[in-house]
């Protein structure tokens, strides 16, 4: 891919008001989820909600990055790669303590939280899919975590009907698995988007 062109003060605009909506939209669901992953003991609910949480605090920093440099986007880039992998080592920490306390969540509200997680996040991916790629590392982190949300939140509705099938915890743990390396691949595609720009603002000062 070449490298990335400097975020045009024009296109700034249009994209500021989806990724306030977006920011919204997680942090309201980050209430609802992390409420449910409590009461019911699910790791996978816990490892979800972090992510809202972290999408919602990736879309407040592109608000505030929004027609920066490309050098300086890609510092806030590096930073939001390091936000994204916190909610791994968050999960990786619950499915220790799930070990102690090896119980299935309820299924019910496990599968029916995963689905009303699955429906903000495929409206927060269409929203921002349109600006995934013109950008840079802003844009494209908020959108590889909408894009990923979608994949655990069905992995999450499958652990809910594995969970009612077998009241096994381990599907649960395996969704919290999934999530936490879903996270670790996205962090790395946003650093490598985020080496593009700094390579692109290099050229640019050199020209």
């Amino acid at each position: 891919m070449p490298p990335v062109p400097p975020l045009a003060p024009s296109s700034a605009p249009s994209l500021r008001p989806i990724v306030a909506r977006v920011a919204a939209l997680n942090l309201g669901y980050f209430g609802i989820e992390i409420t449910v992953a409590l009461a019911i003991g699910s790791v996978a609910l816990i490892a979800d909600s972090l992510d809202f949480m972290e999408d919602a605090a990736i879309n407040l920093l592109i608000l505030a990055g929004l027609g920066w440099s490309a050098r300086n986007r890609a510092r806030l880039g590096t930073l939001m790669a390091g936000i994204i992998l916190v909610p791994g080592l968050a999960t990786a920490w619950a499915a220790y303590e799930k070990f102690s306390d090896f119980a299935a969540p309820a299924p019910v509200p496990l599968t029916l939280t995963g689905l009303g997680a699955l429906g903000v996040n495929l409206a927060c991916a269409l929203m921002l899919a349109r600006h995934r790629d013109g950008h840079g590392s802003l844009t494209r982190a908020a959108y590889l975590s909408a894009r990923n949300d979608v994949a655990a939140n069905v992995a999450i509705i499958v652990a809910g009907l594995a969970t009612a099938a077998t009241l096994s915890p381990w599907p649960d743990l395996v969704a919290a698995l999934g999530i936490a390396v879903l996270n670790a691949d996205s962090a790395f595609d946003i650093l490598k988007a985020a080496r593009r720009e700094r390579q692109a603002a290099a050229a640019e000062a050199q020209a």
